[in-house]
C-alpha cells in the first residue's frame, strides 16, 4: 500500500463508472458521512462473496446510522452488476477493469497474475474521505467482521459528530439558542414559522 495511505491520511477521491455506468466520485458517495469501502479482487474470488453477503445484511444498521459504504472492483462493467446483484447489496459497485486504483495505491495481487486483483483492503473512512482504519484481507480472517466495524464506526462518528452526547457542555444551550450548526441533520433543514428548524421525518 501506497506510504500516505494511512489513519489520518487522506483516501484519493477516485471516479469510477458504478454499477449502472454513472461516473461517481467517492466524496459524492460519501457526502457527509463515514463509509465502508471494500476494495475487492471480484466476482469470481469467494472470500470477496462471504464478506459483501455479511455486509449486506449489515446493511440496515449502516443505513440508520447515518454511515454510507461502497465496493471497488477491477470487474468490468457486467461482472460488477453480477457481482453486486448476487450479494444482494444495495450500495454503490465501482468497476476498474483499467486497475487504476490497484497501480495507484501500489496493491497489485502479484501472486494471482491470472486475474491481477487488487490485494483485497477494507477501510473505514471518516467524513473527508480521512482514513480511520485500515484492514488487509489477502487473508479472509484479515478482514473486518460487522463487529470490528460496529467498534470503528462508533470511534469514527464519536470523534466527527459534535452532538454524539447531548449532555455535552453548551449543546442544549446552542439548541435553545437556535443554533443548529452542531447537530447532523437540523444543520441542513429549513426553519419552521416559529423559528426552530423542522424535525426530521
Amino acid at each position: 500500500m501506497r506510504s500516505d495511505i494511512v489513519p489520518g491520511g487522506i483516501f484519493p477521491d477516485y471516479a469510477l463508472p458504478d454499477h449502472t455506468g454513472t461516473v461517481r466520485r467517492l466524496s459524492e458517495i460519501q457526502g457527509r458521512d463515514p463509509m465502508i469501502l471494500t476494495l475487492a479482487r471480484g466476482h469470481y474470488c469467494p472470500k470477496e462473496h462471504q464478506q459483501h453477503l455479511a455486509l449486506a445484511a449489515f446493511q440496515p444498521k449502516i443505513a440508520v446510522a447515518y454511515t454510507r459504504i461502497a465496493t471497488i472492483s477491477t470487474d468490468d462493467h457486467h461482472r460488477s452488476q453480477e457481482f453486486r446483484a448476487s450479494v444482494g447489496a444495495q450500495w454503490p459497485f465501482l468497476s476498474d477493469p483499467g486497475r487504476i486504483v490497484q497501480q495507484d495505491l501500489d496493491i497489485q495481487e502479484y501472486t494471482d497474475p491470472g486475474n491481477n486483483p487488487m490485494i483485497p483492503h477494507t477501510l473505514v473512512l471518516k467524513p473527508g474521505l480521512v482514513i480511520h482504519t485500515i484492514y488487509n484481507g489477502y487473508w479472509f480472517w484479515g478482514r473486518p467482521s460487522t463487529d470490528d466495524l460496529w467498534l470503528d464506526l462508533r470511534a469514527a462518528t464519536r470523534e466527527t459528530r459534535p452532538d454524539w452526547d447531548l449532555a455535552a457542555p453548551g449543546l442544549r444551550e446552542a439548541w435553545e439558542a437556535g443554533d443548529y450548526s452542531l447537530f447532523h441533520g437540523y444543520d441542513r433543514r429549513p426553519l419552521s414559522e416559529g423559528g426552530a428548524a423542522q424535525l426530521p421525518a
